[in-house]
Order: C-alpha cells, then sequence, then structure tokens
C-alpha cells in the first residue's frame, strides 16, 4: 500500500516541478514551493489566505511572520544565549564549544562523554557515551553531510534557517543516575499559552522512536501522528513538570506560535529548544481532525515580513 502511494505521488506535476526547483533548472518563490509541496504531501493545496489548520498556519508563518530575532532563537548555539537572558543560566545545558568545521575540533580536549550536532537542523546528533569507542571518521562524515544541508532552500522553504550559519555544537552529555536515555518533553504553544505537548523517546533514531500527546495535566490525548508510532504509555511524570510548564509560558509570551522543549535530568528541567515551525508545517496526522483541532489555538498576528 505504502509503495502504491509513493509510485502515486511520482506521477503528479507536483514532484516534477519540485524535481526542477531541486536542481536548480526553474526557481519556485517561496509561496508557489510550499503551495506545490503541500499538494505533493498530503494531497490537496493548503489556503494561505484563510489557512485553519495548524498545517496551513505554519506556512502562513513561514512566509508573513519573519521577525528578526527568529534566526537567533533557532540557532542551536546563539538560541542558548538568548534564552538565559530570559530564563536564567541554571536551565540551559553547558556548551563545551561551537566550530565553523569538523577539523577544528580537538577530540583531545573533550570529556569521555558529550553531545555533538549542528546549530541549523534536527537530525545530526550524535550521542558519546564513552569517547574510546567513539568513532570519529563516522561522525565526521555524518556532521560534514549536515553542514551542507540547506534546510531553507532545499527543504521546505524555513525562512529562518536562511539566516542561520551552520555550525557545529557540543554539548555536555546529560543522563540520570542509570545513564538512560532522556526523554524529551515539547510544549505547543499558542499565543503565550502552553496548551499540548508530546514526549518523545529515541528520535535520533526514527525507525525506533515514540511519540505520544498530552494535554497540561499530564494525561495522554487522543492526538496521534501517523508517522510515529506512540508509547504504550506516558513516562512518570517528569518531577519538574509545573516548572516547565511556567518555563515555556515565559518563553513564549512574545510570540503566536512556538515549541519549547525540554529534557528533565535528575528531576531538574534543562532547555533544549525553540521551534517555529514543527515538521516544516508537514506533520503527518493520524486524522486531518487534530490538524483542525490543533489549527483553531492558533490565533495569527498581523503581516510581519522584514526587508
Amino acid at each position: 500500500m505504502k509503495i502504491k502511494k509513493i509510485l502515486k505521488k511520482l506521477k503528479t506535476p507536483e514532484y516534477y516541478l519540485l524535481s526542477l526547483d531541486k536542481i536548480g533548472l526553474i526557481r519556485l518563490n517561496d509561496k508557489k514551493y510550499l503551495e506545490l509541496y503541500y499538494k505533493y504531501k498530503f494531497g490537496y493545496r493548503p489556503d494561505f489566505e484563510h489557512p485553519k489548520t495548524l498545517n496551513e498556519k505554519i506556512q502562513w508563518m513561514k512566509l508573513y511572520y519573519r521577525k528578526p530575532i527568529l534566526p537567533r532563537l533557532v540557532d542551536k548555539a546563539t538560541a542558548k544565549e538568548e534564552v538565559a537572558k530570559i530564563i536564567g543560566e541554571k536551565y540551559i545545558i553547558p556548551t563545551i564549544g561551537v566550530y565553523d568545521s569538523f577539523d577544528n575540533i580537538n577530540f583531545d580536549e573533550l570529556p569521555d562523554q558529550f553531545v555533538i550536532k549542528c546549530t541549523h537542523d534536527c537530525a545530526s546528533v550524535i550521542l558519546c557515551r564513552d569517547k574510546k569507542d567513539f568513532d570519529i571518521e563516522k561522525a565526521r562524515k555524518k556532521i560534514t553531510k549536515a553542514l551542507k544541508v540547506k534546510y531553507y532552500g532545499r527543504i521546505q522553504r524555513e525562512w529562518v534557517y536562511s539566516q542561520i550559519k551552520p555550525r557545529i555544537i557540543i554539548e555536555k552529555f546529560m543522563a540520570n543516575d542509570k545513564n538512560e536515555d532522556i526523554a524529551d518533553y515539547k510544549f505547543f504553544c499558542f499565543n503565550g499559552e502552553p496548551t499540548i505537548m508530546y514526549i518523545s523517546k529515541g528520535l535520533e533514531n526514527h525507525a525506533t522512536a515514540s511519540i505520544s500527546f498530552a494535554d497540561m495535566d499530564y494525561q495522554i490525548s487522543d492526538i496521534k501522528r501517523a508517522d510515529y508510532k506512540a508509547l504504550k504509555e506516558l513516562p512518570p511524570k517528569p518531577k519538574s513538570f509545573e516548572e516547565m510548564k511556567r518555563i515555556a509560558k515565559k518563553l513564549s509570551k512574545d510570540f503566536p506560535q512556538v515549541r519549547v522543549d525540554f529534557y528533565e535530568v535528575k528531576g531538574k528541567p534543562y532547555f533544549g529548544e525553540l521551534t517555529f515551525y514543527t515538521c516544516g508545517g508537514m506533520i503527518e496526522w493520524e486524522k486531518r481532525e487534530y490538524d483542525e483541532r490543533l489549527g483553531k489555538m492558533l490565533e495569527l498576528p498581523e503581516k510581519y515580513v522584514s526587508a
């Protein structure tokens, strides 16, 4: 069934126009590109004039909400600086170093455990649990390849990434007492209010990753994504859950929509990242009803397109 679906998409005019844009034979403007990509992805055109679903509204945000501060809040290095000004350093995972290229990293000077990733993407995370077993050449290939990915032009025209210089950041490895993987708590905030969240585990490996949604009382939600399996049950409620909500509200108060991510380590919350375009607004929901329900929570602002 999945193969038939893919083959059907390959026959669409959207596929060929997007492919021509990708290889540089034509250049579609952002609005046209997003319209075609959305149609290719979901089978219907988005309504940019009267968006209703969350996915449609995120497309609108990419086109018409371009505040100059957003790129600094998305860059994984500069975001820490900006967020620390608002909530304090105690919630920030320590940075070991920021580098322009992989060759600038002196691995002899790094601790036995660390996390390495690019500042501009979401798929380059590498966990080093023990430096003596760390495959530097494998990491070099992955990070060097990730540095070349132009998130704005090549994928989903997410404006903020056109303003970010791709770099490498190495952070302190954070773990609980049993050195187990820590969960990711992602709060969708609409008009300054954390409204719904999802808990994820193992996102560095899509095949084994799990995601489940919960409300602000930490009760499981019926909302599900089609592209990830759901957790069998929610992990225990984080000890710092109320503190996470309070911080999320503080960080989101100036924005119509943002996702605020946290980790909890030994009962303490740590800031993860801010995301203004979750999945580029191409989230695969199990039912379109979920997309519409979340879309109602987002009140779009006046257009803000900086020069």
